[in-house]
C-alpha cells in the first residue's frame, strides 16, 4: 500500500471470511479484480491466515460455525488493531451494527448487498488505512513532534504533507485553520487506538454539555469542545498505549503515561490554538488540592476549562461502556465522583455536574465525532 512515501507501494490484501461457499466465492470474484484475496470459512482458519500473511482488509461474516462474528472482532482488534474490518452478514440488525462498530468495525453491510456498494465501502476504508498507517509510522519516526515548537512545527509540516497527499482532497492540511486540521488529529487518536478516539468524543460531549448550563460565552464552549476532545493527544506519543489499559486507580487518576499533558502541549504548541486549549491539555490532570500533576496547582489556580475537563473525563472512565474496561452503573459512578471533591475536584463545579448527569436525557456519542470549532 502507499502512505505517502513512507512505504512500499503493494497491492491491498483483502480476507474474506464466511462460511458459505457461494458468498464466499463470490466475494472473491468480485474483489479479485482491485485486491489480493485471502478466505477462510471459519475462525479458526482466519486466524490462521492473520498469523501468516498481511492483511489489510477483513470482511467478516457474523455468524460462523466456530464462533461468533463479533467475537471474532474483538479478538482481531485486540492481538491486530491496524487491520480493518467490514460486517458483511444476512443475520444482522441495528444493534448488532452499532456493538460491531463499538468494538472496532469499519462499516457494515447486510446481505444481499449492491455490488458498488461493496466496494465503495472497501476502498473508503483501505484508504483511511492508509492514512492512519501512515499516520502510526510518524509517530514512530518523529520524536520531534513533541519536541521545542520550532522542532515540532517542522515535524507537523512532513505530517500535513504526507497526510494531504492521502486525503482525497485538494486542500492542504493548515496547521492555523482549527476545523482544517480536526480531521488530522481525529485520525491520530484512531490511529493510537480508537477506543482513545471514542473517549476524547464521550468528553467533549460532557464538557460542552457542562459549558452550555454553565452559560459560557460560545467562544469559550467551543475552545471548551476543542480542547476536551484533544485532552488525551499526548498519549499518541506513547508507542505502547492502549486504552484497555490506562485503567483508573481507586482514587478516580488515570495510572499511566503522566508525561502526556506535556508532551501533548508540545504537539499542539504550532497548531495557535486558544489558549483554554492548551490549559486543558496542560492541566486536566491537576487537583483541587494541589497533588495532581504536571504543576501541582491548586483550588483556582487551576484554569475553569481544565477544572471541568477533570470532572468530565473522570466521569467517562467510570462509565462509559468499553470494550476491555470494567464500568460502573451511573449511581455508584456518581458516589465514587463525589468522594473525590474538595480533593481532587472542584466541589461546587462537581456538584454542578452531578445534577445535570442526572437530569440529562441526552446519550454522549458512542462513537467517534469531533467537535465543531
Amino acid at each position: 500500500m502507499i502512505t505517502a512515501s513512507c512505504q512500499v507501494e503493494t497491492q491491498p490484501t483483502v480476507l474474506v471470511i464466511d462460511d458459505e461457499v457461494g458468498p464466499r466465492d463470490a466475494l472473491k470474484v468480485i474483489l479479485r479484480t482491485f485486491y489480493n484475496v485471502r478466505s477462510a470459512e471459519n475462525a479458526k482458519t482466519a486466524l490462521e491466515v492473520l498469523g501468516q500473511v498481511p492483511i489489510d482488509v477483513i470482511t467478516l461474516d457474523q455468524k460462523l460455525p466456530d464462533r461468533h462474528g463479533l467475537d471474532l472482532l474483538k479478538d482481531i482488534k485486540h492481538h491486530r488493531p491496524e487491520v480493518e474490518v467490514i460486517i458483511v452478514t444476512g443475520y444482522g440488525s441495528l444493534k448488532s451494527a452499532m456493538e460491531g462498530i463499538r468494538h472496532g468495525a469499519a462499516g457494515y453491510l447486510l446481505k444481499p448487498f449492491n455490488v458498488n456498494e461493496l466496494t465503495t465501502l472497501i476502498q473508503q476504508t483501505i484508504d483511511k488505512k492508509r492514512r492512519l498507517d501512515f499516520l502510526r509510522h510518524c509517530l514512530r519516526t518523529l520524536p520531534d513532534l513533541w519536541g521545542s515548537e520550532e522542532e515540532s512545527a517542522r515535524a507537523w509540516d512532513k505530517v500535513k504533507t504526507g497526510y494531504t497527499l492521502l486525503s482525497n482532497t485538494q486542500d492542504e492540511v493548515s496547521l492555523e485553520d482549527n476545523m482544517n486540521m480536526l480531521p488530522l488529529l481525529s485520525d491520530i487518536l484512531e490511529a493510537t487506538d480508537r477506543q482513545l478516539l471514542n473517549h476524547s468524543s464521550r468528553v467533549s460531549f460532557h464538557a460542552t454539555l457542562m459549558a452550555s448550563r454553565l452559560n459560557l460565552p460560545t467562544s469559550e464552549q467551543k475552545s471548551l469542545a476543542l480542547g476536551a476532545f484533544l485532552h488525551d493527544i499526548g498519549k499518541t506519543t506513547f508507542s505502547s498505549y492502549r486504552f484497555s489499559e490506562d485503567q483508573v486507580l481507586p482514587s478516580g487518576e488515570a495510572s499511566l503515561c503522566r508525561e502526556h499533558s506535556d508532551r501533548g502541549a508540545r504537539m499542539l504548541a504550532p497548531f495557535g490554538l486558544p489558549a483554554a486549549v492548551e490549559q486543558i491539555v496542560t492541566s486536566h490532570h491537576e487537583r483541587w488540592d494541589g497533588q495532581g500533576y504536571p504543576r501541582g496547582l491548586r483550588g483556582t489556580e487551576i484554569p475553569l476549562p481544565a477544572r471541568i475537563v477533570g470532572i468530565a473525563q473522570t466521569f467517562d472512565h467510570l462509565t462509559a461502556d468499553t470494550p476491555g474496561r470494567v464500568t460502573l452503573p451511573l449511581d455508584v459512578a456518581i458516589r465514587q465522583i463525589s468522594i473525590q471533591s474538595h480533593t481532587h475536584f472542584d466541589p461546587l463545579l462537581l456538584e454542578f455536574f452531578i445534577q445535570i448527569v442526572r437530569d440529562s436525557s441526552v446519550s454522549p456519542p458512542a462513537m467517534d465525532i469531533a467537535p465543531a470549532a
